[in-house]
């Protein structure tokens, strides 16, 4: 019955062309019959008037023909008697249970509201129906089933743990229904969910019988030859496989009997689905499916003596018959993890037809069957945390004694709500986080969605990208071409992902900004004729209070740095490093007259580099050579060029011979006075080996001293060899000989010298 309506919903059936519902003379004997064999099943726990009222509900739905047959033609109120029947014969549920699924049709047709039925019948049959309510507002939104995402959030909408039993009964009910329906595209989504969706279900919670059948009739209609072929070889063989386990079992009875062990045996025949998984993960035909029945040993023995008296039972079923070694699986000296223990060995029985033998005790039986490691565990459906427990708890409620159904029906679904799952437009089912919001859902999707995004549409409605989301939302993500991520969005969303990729995205636009950027500045720096020098450009940023070039390029693109406070605080480091001391006019030494009084003044002056030229005159006028590039701490020299200034060359200068055999007379005795503050230009040539890494090695031990800038670096490979030129800013030759020791010091480096 509920099944049916999930079915049209999931289908996008309409009911305009369906008929109103009008019972069959078969129909209507059917669900006299039905209902006559459930009203004496349930009356101890039905309430005063509960047995008028809901007959008086059903006769009117008949009568008045309030309902409409489903997508296969199916009645729904004989759906829901025999889906009653089953809740109450296989699980165990009662009167809530059922009145439940009996008035369900009148509320889907929206003749009985949930608090009508809540006033009428009591809150807990109130709250079993708007459970399945809101499962099928869930199919309402065309879900994609075929995930765990989908699994999970179909129990936690649920509420109530009958809800998702009403469920699986409806949906065995359904599937028995529709052998012969011509619906055939209805016919295989039942089955394809019955498969995924509700065997898993009934398989967790321990009913098994149930889920056998919904996966031996998915089975049969989605692979219908395969179903018959099973079939027909399991009928052929079934009186001689019974006679068989018969005599494979007496044997070995009679010899545990005899070594004084307590046991019980059980023997079975693999279900059609199971053989059917066990063909085409083996890839082998039927006949060669190893364990197509097993047999079952269950000790009833103290603790202590369990491993010993299995490993005992395991050499009697040996002794008689052989064992295959390769299909031994020891459980019992080193449990799985989720502590399951038993021993499973396939023998060669009579005939030469292997069977499959597991030996275990009562209580590695009942963990196996009721505790953690619970028999879906170890078949490999995935364990899904809280949702677990839960299921096991109903499962472990269901399995004990029918005194309990009272405490079962209070017992309401308490997951713990640490994810939320919500659709998309087509259907998919995303998970995440709680408290995550439509910015999570939008980089999720897609980075350039989540930095385009500028709000979504959750179930209809127009929200911002703060919005968090909840579970069963439908959102539609909408965007903007002029949308950009911000640096507070990283406050906004949950989940890592997110923020890995808002960070990605940021660092991506400061790089497009600061390119911008730096083309704007060379564009300032030329209207105003100004040369751009990139050292000097470092020492403007630090000098205005950036530690990263990202950071300046980033205020000045949103005006919080002014680009004339920028170049005017790159012109005024750029003239106090300008060569050229004094008033910046070279003038010749000889015209140069020192008095006293000057002398004394420039002496007392705390100059960082002062050139001491020929007698201890100070303040005269120079420049420094470019042949060979002077530092503070080099031994140097004085030349009085043709112009009349005073050029100072280093006296290993290359044309320092020359100069002094043709101009000996110009030639001036220099050195420094006072501490090296001003940086220097200076070339270093490196010769090396050319191995991965070399380049980073020596860069880093640049960027290490805070004192050194790295202006340029030039690097040439060939054959094996790198050769390159390092341009570096420092203060003194002391600190250049330190770097020169340094970078000889690196792996691969086979000549480091000064141009």
């Amino acid at each position: 019955m509920i099944s049916e309506l999930f079915v049209s919903l999931r289908l996008n059936s309409v009911k305009s062309m369906e008929e109103r519902l009008t019972f069959t003379a078969e129909e209507l004997e059917l669900a006299r019959t039905l209902y006559a064999q459930l009203k004496d099943k349930i009356a101890s726990t039905l309430e005063e008037g509960d047995e008028q009222k809901i007959k008086q509900r059903l006769m009117t739905s008949i009568e008045e023909h309030q309902v409409h047959r489903d997508v296969f033609g199916l009645n729904p109120i004989v759906q829901g008697l025999q889906t009653a029947m089953l809740v109450v014969d296989e699980i165990g549920l009662r009167r809530d249970a059922v009145l439940a699924i009996l008035l369900n049709p009148s509320v889907q047709e929206g003749i009985v509201s949930i608090d009508e039925v809540g006033q009428e019948y009591g809150i807990s049959v109130a709250r079993i129906l708007h459970g399945l309510q809101r499962i099928l507002q869930l199919y309402q939104k065309n879900p994609v089933i075929e995930s765990e995402n989908f699994r999970n959030l179909l129990l936690s909408f649920a509420e109530d743990m009958r809800v998702i039993l009403i469920m699986i009964a409806s949906r065995v009910n359904l599937m028995r229904q529709i052998r012969d329906t011509d619906n055939i595209v209805a016919k295989q989504e039942v089955s394809e969910e019955a498969a995924y969706l509700y065997a898993p279900l009934a398989h967790k919670l321990g009913l098994y019988k149930l889920k056998s059948e919904l996966e031996d009739l998915s089975l049969k209609y989605l692979e219908h030859d395969a179903y018959y072929h099973i079939k027909e070889k399991l009928n052929a063989t079934k009186q001689a496989r019974d006679a068989y386990i018969s005599s494979f079992i007496g044997p070995i009875e009679q010899k545990l009997k005899e070594a004084g062990l307590v046991f019980h045996m059980k023997g079975r025949t693999k279900s059609i689905h199971s053989i059917w998984q066990k063909m085409k993960k083996q890839k082998c035909p039927f006949e060669g499916v190893y364990d197509l029945f097993a047999i079952r040993i269950i000790i009833d023995c103290p603790v202590e003596k369990e491993k010993m008296q299995c490993w005992q039972a395991y050499s009697i079923v040996t002794d008689m018959y052989q064992p295959n070694p390769k299909r031994l699986r020891d459980w019992l000296s080193v449990p799985k993890s989720n502590g399951y223990e038993s021993l499973h060995i396939t023998v060669l029985g009579p005939e030469k037809k292997w069977v499959e033998v597991q030996i275990r005790t009562e209580r590695m039986d009942e963990i196996a069957e009721r505790g953690v490691a619970a028999h879906w565990r170890y078949k490999g459906v995935k364990a899904e945390g809280s949702m677990d427990e839960w299921l096991t708890n109903i499962r472990q409620m269901l399995e004990s004694s029918n005194d309990n159904l009272d405490a079962m029906a209070q017992f309401k679904m308490e997951v713990e709500n640490d994810e939320v799952y919500v659709f998309t437009p087509r259907g998919d089912l995303l998970k995440f986080p709680v408290g995550a919001t439509v910015l999570d859902m939008a980089y999720h999707i897609h980075s350039k969605v989540g930095s385009a995004c500028t709000g979504a549409r959750i179930n209809n409605k127009v929200v911002t990208f703060r919005q968090e989301l909840h579970s069963g939302d439908q959102v539609e993500i909408l965007t903007s071409s002029n949308q950009k991520p911000k640096q507070e969005w990283l406050q906004i969303v949950k989940t890592s992902r997110a923020k890995a990729k808002i960070r990605l995205a940021l660092k991506e636009t400061q790089q497009k900004e600061a390119l911008l950027v730096k083309e704007m500045l060379e564009r300032k720096f030329k209207n105003r004729k100004i040369e751009q020098e990139e050292a000097v450009m470092m020492r403007t940023m630090k000098k205005l209070g950036y530690k990263e070039a990202s950071d300046f390029y980033r205020d000045i693109a949103a005006n919080v740095l002014d680009v004339s406070t920028v170049i005017d605080k790159y012109v005024e480091l750029q003239q106090g490093e300008k060569a050229v001391t004094g008033d910046n006019v070279a003038r010749s030494a000889e015209e140069f007259v020192l008095d006293n009084s000057q002398l004394s003044t420039l002496n007392s002056q705390q100059s960082d580099d002062v050139l001491v030229i020929g007698q201890d005159l100070k303040g005269i006028d120079y420049q420094l050579a470019h042949c060979c590039n002077p530092i503070y701490g080099d031994e140097v020299f004085g030349f009085v060029t043709a112009g009349g200034g005073i050029k100072i060359h280093r006296c290993d200068c290359p044309n320092a011979p020359e100069m002094r055999r043709r101009f000996g007379y110009r030639v001036v005795k220099a050195k420094w006075s006072g501490k090296g503050a001003s940086q220097y230009q200076i070339t270093l040539r490196v010769i090396g080996n050319d191995d991965l890494g070399i380049v980073n090695n020596l860069t880093s031990i640049i960027s290490k001293d805070e004192k050194l800038v790295l202006r340029s670096i030039n690097i040439d490979s060939h054959d094996g060899l790198f050769r390159g030129n390092l341009v570096v800013m420092l203060n003194d030759n002391t600190r250049l000989e330190s770097l020169i020791k340094k970078l000889r010091t690196v792996k691969g480096v086979k000549q480091v010298e000064r141009l």
